[in-house]
């Protein structure tokens, strides 16, 4: 399956397609054939190439024994994630697309589909793996899901907890200091247990950057201001598909090689999004695209 992935060069030729829709005419032929019968719109395009990938997981544990399918449902989270952030806009009235179909990579997602109101999705998130968010609001939900998400993975998954430790940084970072929204509670526990409690309760950015232990500072280097954490994303993804690759071709009979295919399938569907989304600009979001790969 990752010998299949798109990879780098052409994404480039995707990303200087003249229009979206040639970029998905392109996709005929390729694991993403399905992708071209999305809307010629980013914003479902993009959520095409993420259910593409779904379904790619959702083989994959169809092969696998029940420790690979639960290293996959730690994986995974963030379409639960991406299906609860739906539902409470489907809840403040908002119009929300199809969920994400998660068959037996979901966890607590049956029970929070039949919420009718924050208050119910906050309890149900309390009484499951994910636990209390600390807070009813989107926001809080969604933080809170996401640190629960990265502390499951550094305690269940040694291999990957350094993409979690730095994807935990890039997510106290934005909250934090760009937003002004830190997280409290036990999702604030979650990242303490990550990055250690002197980072989290750090009062100013920089401050927040020289305290991070090293298994997450990484994710954050060169990046002097919260307005480029764009930059430090992509990163992020370039050091998780290389990290994917070298555990590709480790003779391990554990996780060690599922955990490489994910982040190498991960990373390719993540690069696609963007070239789409260069694509729908018609040339002009190009060298930012080219950014993003350097």
């Amino acid at each position: 399956m990752a010998v299949g992935r798109l990879g780098p060069d052409a994404a480039r030729e995707l990303a200087a397609s003249a229009t979206l829709t040639e970029a998905l005419r392109a996709l005929a032929g390729t694991r993403y054939r399905k992708v071209r019968e999305s809307e010629p719109e980013p914003a479902a395009a993009g959520r095409a190439v993420s259910a593409a990938l779904l379904w790619q997981l959702r083989v994959l544990a169809g092969w696998q024994p029940r420790a690979g399918v639960a290293a996959l449902r730690r994986l995974a989270a963030g379409f639960e994630i991406a299906n609860t952030r739906d539902h409470l806009r489907a809840l403040a009235g908002e119009p929300r697309p199809a969920p994400y179909r998660l068959g037996a990579l979901a966890t607590a997602w049956p029970r929070l589909a039949r919420t009718a109101d924050t208050r119910e999705v906050r309890a149900v998130l309390t009484a499951s793996v994910w636990g209390d968010p600390g807070g009813e609001s989107a926001a809080a939900v969604l933080t809170g899901m996401r640190l629960s998400a990265a502390a499951g993975i550094v305690a269940d998954l040694p291999q990957a907890a350094r993409w979690a430790a730095g994807d935990t940084a890039l997510l106290l970072a934005r909250e934090s200091y760009l937003l002004d929204r830190p997280p409290t509670g036990r999702a604030a526990g979650h990242a303490e247990r990550i990055l250690g409690r002197s980072a989290v309760r750090a009062l100013s950015y920089d401050d927040f950057r020289a305290r991070l232990p090293s298994a997450a500072r990484w994710a954050l280097k060169d990046t002097g201001r919260p307005a480029d954490l764009w930059r430090a994303e992509a990163r992020w993804w370039s050091v998780v598909e290389r990290d994917g690759l070298e555990m590709l071709h480790r003779a391990d009979l554990g996780v060690t090689p599922l955990l490489g295919a994910v982040a190498v399938l991960s990373a390719d569907a993540w690069r696609l999004r963007a070239a789409l989304v260069a694509a729908a600009h018609e040339g002009r979001a190009r060298e930012a695209f080219d950014d993003l790969l350097e």
